[in-house]
């Protein structure tokens, strides 16, 4: 089983084929090494999608976790999942470490714009856990405004343990949220795509046009709003 330095696994924990690396632990060590003890994760989950909300999570995860046996589940970028292994995940994840998870609306999307609506999102999930943390693990985004100790990494859902465990409460929350939209707004195929820029989506969109869960900012969307409809 071949993983990165420092990653934790218990044993009988399945990997699935063809995993060459799992997320470690070592960026949270150098961080402890430093005196920080509440390291707090944090990644997002729909950036790129036509529809929907962008979601944030924030995870600080058990000492066991990162310092003893490791997880008693499989955590890895939430992208390299299935569906079913990172419902599994969640499930253990806000079962035993302190999470938050914040959506930016599309209102907001639109008004602030994605990059700054993002950001949003994810200080407000830092703000809603349970203990504040005393320093940050981000994937891509900057958060050094929010006063605390950030260190922000390109695919960091792929490095450090703690932002992939965020990246699975961001997904799984994000895509049920998408699944009552689906419900709200028939016909777009939301619970099958989760508002990404599929054929079938561009497809219903131009058809039917936008609904109250589209972002008009998103040039397809503006496309859409201007283009007669295509019945």
């Amino acid at each position: 089983m071949a993983s990165l330095p420092g990653a934790r696994l218990l044993p009988g924990v399945p990997v699935p084929p063809g995993v060459r690396s799992l997320p470690g632990v070592m960026e949270e060590a150098a961080l402890r090494a430093r005196g920080y003890g509440r390291i707090a994760g944090v990644d997002e989950a729909g950036r790129g999608p036509l529809a929907g909300p962008v979601v944030a999570a924030a995870v600080v995860l058990p000492e066991t976790w990162l310092w003893g046996s490791g997880p008693p589940v499989l955590v890895n970028d939430s992208k390299q999942m299935s569906a079913a292994q990172r419902e599994r995940a969640w499930a253990v994840i806000t079962a035993q470490a302190q999470c938050a998870a914040a959506a930016a609306s599309v209102e907001q999307i639109d008004g602030l714009g994605i990059a700054e609506a993002t950001r949003w999102a994810m200080r407000r999930a830092i703000e809603l856990l349970p203990t504040p943390p005393d320093a940050l693990l981000v994937d891509w985004v900057d958060l050094s405004a929010t006063g605390l100790p950030c260190r922000s990494m390109a695919h960091g859902d792929a490095i450090s343990l703690s932002i992939a465990a965020a990246s699975i409460v961001a997904k799984v929350t994000r895509d049920r949220l998408m699944l009552e939209m689906d419900a709200a707004c028939p016909g777009y195929g939301f619970a099958g795509h989760k508002g990404y820029g599929t054929p079938r989506h561009v497809e219903a969109l131009r058809a039917l046009g936008p609904c109250p869960a589209h972002r008009r900012s998103f040039a397809p969307v503006r496309d859409a709003l201007l283009s007669p409809r295509m019945l």
